[in-house]
């Protein structure tokens, strides 16, 4: 009983991977083989899926879309970041990934793995985009609702699931030029390297940008938001016995962008290393290890823009914000019969990181105050799954694990810079190390009704540890001003879901109803304005707002999501149509000091998130698609004061194959230029996301 329901999003542009290629899908092991090199298979994929995933709410979707992997998952209907712009324009410390309306927070809510290594930032829990566009990435595979087995802690919303290819003997180049001097390049080379497979991989990306202030608001300060990222990435995999492969990865990045005035630059680098075992025997014990670090460093300057816009200064810059990230995971898979799967495992994670910052600028070179915070964090796991096919129809599946985590060697220290009194120590203060544990657990069934439809159904518990950035870092956005607490606890969710899948030859479509409950949810709640000094932050004028990171009571979230994918070959060959459609209700569950926001939308959530799309291509590249987004609107703020409106947005893409080994392509970026508000100032102000962009480009490969 296998069912897999892809979510075919239409090729807007071929990149990373060689046009006309047959990628492998990760969930189907009759399609796990890449090559064969002396007789010994190589795969470069984790263990197979487990039994019981048919029970949870999946879905594939086609990263090779967008040349941009964040662009490419915005089209699942229900995933998004905590702001509407991409990494050409956003704040890198704003883009955290969130599904089902549990967001309202920068951080992650869902889990982001790339070959099994998370990729949180460590300080932050925000992603750093840029980094996967150097990676040749075929498609991610999502697991919508929390808890999460065997992918260890923090999966409140689900877990994402990018894969590496290998793409066996290839050169491919490609470069594309677009409005405002963009410029995109990749490379790829494949090549056997002994009785393995060498990748390397290479992206880079620049632009004049576009003005993030709509032209009506704009004053004399407001210009093109420039940016220019670049990556690189290594992988080899090679077999060490018949059963049993070594994977090797390494990637670095670099990403730097402005937001569209002076002092308004953010620079982010990033490296990640790691090596993971994986057995595959199909008589006896199976099993896979994980090892790997990440290495993050980021600084970023913020200005303080006058009412008329006319003027900026200064007020506030992170020079130094390094991270590090360590982790490791195992599982083993031990033979139990042929109905039946167990799975037994653990993981172990480790950040640290310290923010290293100026502020009360009296010029725009001299800062009155620095300030240094941050400490560790530590999470330990361990996790068992059992999975039996009770009948030829009916699979059920269960399991929990333990985690156990600590915050350790916390501080916050703010000394002034100038006279009279430099040197002169503000704050020094060290917070208690603090411990507990977490027990969740999920299960579910999946009963096949007939040939063509699926029944399932799931419940879990999951929960996330707040991050370093949360839980010792204070911050300003314009005249407001946001106090860590230390003293946040783990965020927990338990949700139930039912979904109805029919497939058949041509036609895929999903439907799951849901209903989740995150308690101790982390929000940043307006506790007064001023002016006035404040704990933890300091004065704030009569033009902001006093805010606090705080746990609420809970966020209520419920709703419905369709996919659905059609294969259109009885009108044309190679003509393939998608839709999706994503309604969240939630809602905030708030006493004491938060009780204003009570029984109001969390920020940033919108209710309606739809998409679709019509792709037609041959299998040398010549095609054409179109792709439609739709964004309902949401709220910029906890108190539901100001709405960001609804947008839709439409790209496209053209292809043409003027010989076997060169494509000529062309696209668009939002057609009709509609305006994708982003965010809402207190005073009013609105951002927008990405006008119209028109793409030409040429990729060419050599086999």
């Amino acid at each position: 009983m296998t069912k897999k329901w892809m979510f075919a999003l239409p090729l807007l542009a071929v990149s990373g991977a060689a046009w006309g290629q047959v990628f492998d899908d990760p969930n189907d092991p009759d399609t796990l083989i890449i090559r064969t090199n002396h007789d010994i298979v190589v795969q470069g994929l984790p263990l197979p899926d487990a039994k019981g995933d048919e029970a949870y709410s999946r879905i594939w979707v086609d990263l090779r879309v967008s040349d941009r992997s964040e662009n490419a998952l915005r089209q699942l209907p229900g995933l998004q970041q905590f702001r509407r712009s991409d990494a050409r324009s956003a704040n890198p410390t704003s883009q955290g990934i969130t599904l089902r309306g549990l967001g309202g927070n920068a951080s992650s809510r869902a889990v982001l793995l790339l070959d099994g290594v998370p990729q949180a930032d460590p300080f932050g829990g925000w992603v750093a985009w840029p980094g996967y566009d150097a990676l040749p990435l075929a498609e991610a595979r999502i697991r919508r609702g929390g808890g999460s087995g065997s992918d260890g802690s923090g999966a409140i919303a689900g877990t994402i699931e990018l894969f590496s290819e290998d793409v066996g003997d290839l050169i491919e180049f490609g470069a594309a030029y677009g409005s405002r001097n963009s410029v995109d390049a990749d490379l790829l080379f494949g090549r056997e390297l002994g009785q393995g497979q060498l990748t390397i991989s290479a992206s880079y990306a620049r632009g004049d940008g576009f003005i993030p202030i709509v032209e009506s608001q704009r004053g004399s300060v407001d210009r093109q938001a420039e940016y220019e990222q670049a990556g690189i990435a290594v992988r080899y995999v090679t077999p060490l016995a018949d059963d049993t492969e070594l994977q090797a990865n390494f990637r670095a990045f670099t990403d730097e962008r402005e937001r569209g005035f002076e002092f308004s630059d953010n620079h982010n680098d990033g490296a990640d290393a790691s090596i993971r075992l994986v057995n595959r025997s199909e008589s006896g014990w199976q099993w896979s290890a994980l090892g790997y670090v990440q290495i993050r460093n980021f600084n970023v300057s913020f200005g303080g823009v006058a009412a008329d816009r006319n003027s900026v200064n200064r007020v506030f810059e992170q020079f130094n914000v390094p991270s590090t990230g360590l982790g490791a995971r195992f599982e083993v898979r031990p033979p139990v019969g042929e109905n039946a799967e167990l799975r037994i495992g653990g993981d172990w994670r480790r950040t640290e990181g310290t923010t290293n910052e100026n502020f009360f600028f009296l010029d725009n070179d001299t800062p009155r105050r620095s300030r240094r915070a941050g400490g560790n964090t530590a999470t330990y796991g361990a996790f068992v799954e059992a999975s039996l096919q009770a009948t030829d129809a009916l699979v059920l599946t269960g399991g929990g694990r333990v985690d156990f985590w600590s915050i350790n060697d916390g501080f916050r220290r703010e000394i002034e810079l100038i006279n009279p009194f430099p040197g002169s120590v503000r704050t020094d203060a060290s917070f208690a190390n603090r411990s507990g544990s977490e027990f969740t657990a999920r299960g579910g069934f999946a009963f096949d009704a007939s040939d063509a439809v699926t029944l399932r159904g799931a419940a879990y518990l999951g929960w996330r540890l707040p991050t370093i950035n949360e839980l010792f870092r204070p911050f300003r956005v314009g005249p407001d001003a946001t106090a860590a607490n230390e003293l946040l606890e783990p965020e927990r969710v338990k949700g139930a879901e039912f979904g109805v899948d029919w497939q058949t030859e041509n036609v895929s479509v999903s439907i799951t109803a849901f209903y989740n409950q995150l308690d101790n949810a982390v929000a940043n709640v307006t506790l007064d304005s001023g002016p006035g000094l404040f704990p933890g932050v300091g004065f704030v004028s009569g033009a902001g707002l006093f805010r606090q990171r705080q746990n609420l009571d809970s966020i209520e979230s419920k709703g419905i999501e369709i996919d659905a994918s059609f294969d259109l070959d009885a009108i044309t060959e190679n003509l393939s149509l998608r839709a999706g459609w994503s309604y969240v209700d939630a809602d905030v569950n708030a006493s004491g000091a938060a009780q204003p926001v009570d029984g109001l939308r969390p920020a940033q959530i919108p209710k309606h998130n739809a998409s679709a799309g019509v792709q037609w291509e041959q299998d040398n590249g010549t095609g054409a698609s179109v792709s439609l987004r739709y964004i309902g609107s949401q709220f910029e703020d906890d108190q539901n004061s100001r709405r960001l409106n609804d947008a839709f947005t439409v790209d496209g893409r053209l292809g043409y194959a003027l010989t076997d080994a060169l494509l000529l392509e062309g696209r668009v970026e939002n057609l009709f230029n509609t305006q994708v508000e982003t965010a809402i100032s207190g005073a009013g102000i609105i951002e927008r996301a990405y006008p119209r962009t028109f793409w030409i480009g040429l990729r060419a490969k050599i086999e």
